[in-house]
């Protein structure tokens, strides 16, 4: 499985952006489809995560803000994000499991100033 994201980049506080993130590739059994993120000095951290069957659970620091949706005929997760602020200054990386196995995209960089 290959995970492709899109979407990053510099916005100011206060701003918008939306991610997305398509698996293609040998795809069995998509179980769950998330988004993680990693800022300088810290550890990777889960951002929001939907289920095949459409549960999500959020981050406490983004919910509210945040929106994680998916679109199953296409394989793709997107991350809607509202209200950013410079702590979400991140590398945002995509996130599958498929048959029990994890499978990370290459990261988007999403930059808030303030």
């Amino acid at each position: 499985v290959q995970l492709q994201a899109s979407g990053g980049g510099l916005v100011q506080a206060g701003g918008s952006l939306r991610l997305s993130c398509t698996a293609s590739g040998t795809i069995f059994s998509i179980t769950s489809m998330g988004w993680y993120r990693q800022a300088p000095g810290k550890q990777r951290e889960l951002v929001a995560g939907i289920t095949s069957g459409g549960s999500t659970n959020y981050a406490a620091s983004v919910k509210g803000r945040f929106s994680i949706s998916k679109d199953n005929a296409k394989n793709t997760v997107y991350l809607q994000m509202n209200s950013l602020k410079p702590e979400d200054t991140a590398v945002y990386y995509c996130n599958t499991v498929d048959t029990g196995t994890q499978y990370w995209g290459q990261g988007t960089q999403v930059t808030v100033s303030s």
